[in-house]
């Protein structure tokens, strides 16, 4: 594998602006793209430290250096499979034909699953995405933009009274300057209605898919609320959907008063640097267990998940001698092999041909329903750690 040179620097913090970060943990030579490769093995994959740390004065966790996006972003890994995802892309899509105006415009459209339940929910809708790697094609009622929502984007239709977007905030790199972008594009009165993941939830619990190369600060909901309230929206709307996502509904008001969210700085500062180094702790003592177990166990091995949660699992030091396939129900990722890993992905039904195989399981919200799956479809003899 080779390390990448050219980084963007985020030495400032993106809340107060000011350059005091303090320093918590640095994942040396982490892959840069959570997907699947189609080369055979990992000679050319490319990583890079990811180095976090967190502002005093303002409590913010962020990524210190930062991936340049036609690197991290070089292929689509996320198509949104599971009931899971179902569930959630059903009630997000209620929720924005619920608050819309006008027609609509989407960022980060990715799978396409998001727009077409909302354009067959309502009859006469026109829905535009703006998505650089789409895996879905255009319709007569789906136009697709094929770019990265930039400053230089513009939206030459005054039918657009709404924009939204599925689990792509938490991805850009200056929130600040992004939700300008955005309130700028919308006329006044506009709606921003989107999904944005329980980050709080997320890392308290120790998933693995809370922080990383993508999601590069832990802007959880008091955070995200500041950045809406500084940018000058109104929140008209904002519900929690399980423990997953928050729903947003925001409208641009220039007679809105600005920057009415207070942070308590210090009590933020106390209360994320201390859940940070308890997501170190957990994870280096979890995959030692791990390690431990697996090298007594005497059947096959397989480490479910061709995504964040393994990489970070083999970061923290998981051995990966005895783990035969990685498993996945993703189609865009079977028969690939996991990025910055020389482990081929499977389908889980491939464990219907062995008699008594150990599945490590570390998926956060998705381990009931990949465990259920398995279980119930496919082998009922499988043991999870």
């Amino acid at each position: 594998m080779k390390q990448i040179k050219d980084y963007i620097k985020r030495e400032n913090s993106v809340v107060t602006g000011q350059s005091n970060l303090e320093h918590l943990y640095t994942f040396k030579d982490f892959p840069v793209f959570m997907g699947c490769s189609n080369e055979t093995n990992s000679e050319n994959d490319l990583t890079a430290d990811m180095v976090w740390k967190i502002d005093p004065n303002s409590g913010i966790v962020q990524l210190s250096k930062l991936i340049p996006m036609e690197i991290l972003y070089m292929d689509q890994h996320m198509d949104a499979t599971g009931a899971t995802w179902d569930r959630y892309n059903k009630a997000l899509a209620d929720f924005v034909i619920e608050n819309h105006e006008g027609n609509i415009l989407e960022i980060g459209g990715g799978s396409g699953k998001l727009a077409n339940l909302i354009i067959l929910k309502s009859e006469n809708l026109k829905y535009t995405v703006v998505e650089p790697n789409p895996t879905f094609l255009e319709s007569d009622r789906i136009n697709i933009k094929r770019k990265f929502f930039t400053d230089e984007f513009k939206i030459n239709d005054d039918t657009i009274k709404t924009i939204t977007l599925s689990q792509v905030l938490e991805h850009v790199y200056d929130p600040r300057s992004f939700l300008k972008n955005l309130y700028n594009k919308l006329p006044e009165k506009g709606l921003f209605i989107f999904g944005y993941p329980n980050l709080e939830h997320l890392f308290s619990n120790k998933f693995t898919n809370a922080i990383n190369f993508e999601h590069t600060i832990l802007m959880t909901e008091i955070y995200v609320d500041y950045f809406l309230s500084e940018a000058g929206f109104e929140i008209i709307k904002k519900i929690p959907y399980e423990n997953h996502s928050h729903f947003y509904s925001v409208r641009k008001n220039s007679s809105v008063k600005k920057n009415n969210i207070k942070l308590d700085s210090e009590k933020l500062y106390r209360k994320y640097k201390l859940m940070f180094n308890q997501f170190i702790d957990y994870h280096l003592k979890m995959v030692k267990e791990i390690n431990d177990f697996v090298d007594k166990y005497n059947s096959s091995v397989f480490l479910f998940g061709a995504h964040i949660f393994s990489q970070y699992l083999i970061s923290f030091g998981l051995k990966t001698e005895k783990i035969k396939f990685i498993l996945d129900n993703s189609p865009i990722k079977i028969e690939k092999r996991l990025y910055g890993t020389n482990l081929l992905v499977k389908s889980p039904k491939i464990l219907k041909e062995y008699s008594k195989p150990l599945v490590i399981l570390k998926a956060g919200l998705y381990n009931k329903e990949i465990k259920d799956d398995i279980i119930n479809n496919i082998n009922s003899n499988v043991k999870f750690i």
